[in-house]
């Protein structure tokens, strides 16, 4: 084993030896009424997380789960969870994390591209395995929690068998897989992505650089894998009481309560939660620096958030996707400052690229681009897609060749060597001081016979309307002569029977805008938009097109 693994895990046996007793997870047991606790808080401390996961990678790999074994872990945020994928990275094996919320059909379909070897999960994900089909090819098999009737064994089991062994930390190579990141399927079946060791060790870098992170802050994680970085970067990570994939219905007052019994410094969380917490209103004295992603955050959220802020504290809104992250940072401050070009059509300011990535902005395609020297790049303020290449940029989705040449493109550099150039299969835009602006997803424009609508340009200037919660823009039709339809949940309290009024409003705003909103001439109420599983922050386009366009058949 070399002094210094390329590997994730290779954090936790310094981190133990620096700081053994500072906690690295922490699990906080539901307050009762009147402020007592009906449940023990967890604590594992980072010398208990090396040496517990190390134990369980020594039991794993006696069990036949050790290096390149794509294993399916399905199991609930909690200490296990974070032992077992330390465990995983530790003994070279490969996890394999797909949302459990997804469609059925689509999970199987995912379960089924992984061709997991092995499936780790809790009793409920070992029956709903059983009884519906998934990962099949898995023969070994163990459950966190009681094992029934399906064979294998048990993570307690796992870790008493390992118990023992010393250190574990398999010598893994830069381009060995480390892991299968199922992307949220927001726009289709959700993809595999492939991570290798050096995609995670150049994730933790660039983030530590991005967001001036230092060892010894308290996290509030409210995404589960992003909690997987806190212990790589010394902090501590608190596991909030909520269910990770439902953010919107998180409840405030749970947050709020682990923010302040723990010290919480930093908070993570989709534009969803913030709007949780924003609309909350109890201030956030505490928490120095706070980051938004998953979707673009409303200019009201991010306004909201910063005055619950401390006013020298942080509040960071990260651009990137699983295939690459981050892409691009921009501070509230500055993204404050922008709110009027965005509410006017400029598209979502995401702010400037993170070193060393080179974001290029190239004419919009929908076909494959084998090789760089076939994109034609665009200048700054033409709206294209946006291309990413650097140290996190993925090169490969598992069993989906044609997903991977769609969305990657090989660069031969001066030097000889070659790089993967990912495509985002975003649009936008470089403007005069150097700053990226998110203009919607390629898949989501509408194509019209008068030329490209993006959602990004259009839809903000209609969320400005105060009796208007969101909007979405869908087209109806042939690509090419699609009509525009704009889809909009009104707040909450306004009374659908008003929307005429509300109509007429809009289609004032739309003439006077004079920019791609002025295009718009039907909109249409949705009582609730479809979001993916995972951020409950991206917005099911494609269904809405397809609701939009039963509905003016019908009229019709």
């Amino acid at each position: 084993m070399s002094e210094v693994s390329c590997n994730i895990a290779a954090a936790l046996p310094r981190l133990a030896a620096e700081r053994p007793d500072q906690p690295a997870i922490r699990c906080p047991g539901r307050r009762a009424p009147g402020g007592g606790t009906a449940a023990y808080d967890v604590v594992l401390d980072y010398r208990a997380l090396d040496a517990r996961s190390d134990a369980i990678a020594a039991g794993l790999a006696r069990h036949g789960i050790g290096r390149g074994v794509r294993t399916v872990v399905m199991v609930r945020p909690s200490p296990e969870f974070f032992l077992l994928m330390f465990a995983l990275f530790k003994a070279g094996a490969v996890p394999v994390l797909v949302d459990p919320g997804i469609d059925r059909r689509a999970l199987r379909q995912c379960l089924d591209e992984a061709r997991a070897e092995a499936f780790v999960g809790i009793p409920l994900a070992h029956a709903a395995r059983l009884l519906l089909g998934w990962a099949r090819s898995a023969r070994r098999l163990v459950t966190v929690g009681r094992r029934w009737g399906w064979g294998g064994t048990t993570l307690a089991r796992v870790e008493r068998d390992g118990a023992g062994a010393g250190p574990q930390l398999a010598d893994t190579a830069p381009d060995e897989v480390a892991a299968i990141v199922f992307t949220s399927g927001s726009t289709g079946v959700p993809k595999g992505v492939v991570y290798r060791h050096r995609h995670f060790v150049a994730q933790i870098e660039l983030m530590r650089r991005a967001f001036g992170i230092e060892p010894g802050g308290v996290d509030l994680p409210t995404f589960p894998p992003f909690a997987l970085f806190d212990p790589a970067l010394g902090l501590t990570s608190v596991i909030p009481d909520m269910d990770p994939t439902r953010p919107a219905n998180a409840d405030p007052v749970r947050l709020h309560d682990a923010i302040a019994r723990f010290g919480v410094t930093q908070l993570f969380g989709s534009p969803a939660l913030m709007r949780v917490l924003a609309d909350h209103g109890a201030p956030l004295p505490g928490v120095r620096r706070a980051t938004s992603a998953g979707a673009p955050v409303p200019p009201e959220v991010v306004e909201k958030i910063r005055a619950l802020l401390p006013a020298d504290a942080q509040f960071w809104t990260p651009y990137g996707a699983t295939e690459c992250l981050p892409v691009a940072v921009i501070e509230g401050r500055e993204l404050q400052g922008t709110r009027a070009a965005t509410e006017a059509g400029a598209g979502t300011c995401v702010g400037r690229p993170v070193p060393p990535n080179e974001v290029r902005i190239i004419a919009i395609d929908d076909a494959p681009i084998a090789d760089w020297s076939q994109a034609r790049q665009l200048p700054a303020g033409e709206v294209g897609e946006i291309t990413v290449a650097g140290p996190t940029a993925t090169d490969a989705y598992f069993n989906r060749e044609a997903a991977t040449a769609a969305a990657k493109i090989r660069e031969r550099l001066a030097d000889g060597s070659e790089r993967i150039v990912h495509r985002m299969g975003d649009v936008g835009y470089f403007d005069g001081q150097g700053r990226l602006w998110f203009c919607g997803r390629k898949t989501q424009r509408v194509e019209t016979a008068q030329g490209p609508l993006y959602t990004e340009q259009v839809e903000p200037v209609f969320n400005a309307h105060p009796r208007v919660r969101r909007t979405a823009l869908v087209g109806v039709g042939a690509p090419g002569a699609q009509r525009p339809v704009l889809c909009m949940e009104l707040q909450p309290g306004v009374d659908p029977a008003g929307f005429p009024a509300i109509e007429a409003e809009l289609r004032q705003l739309a003439a006077s805008h004079g920019g791609p909103a002025a295009r718009i001439d039907t909109f249409r109420v949705h009582p609730s938009f479809p979001v993916d599983i995972r951020h409950n922050a991206k917005i099911g386009r494609e269904k809405l097109a397809e609701w939009a366009a039963a509905g003016m058949g019908a009229r019709a």
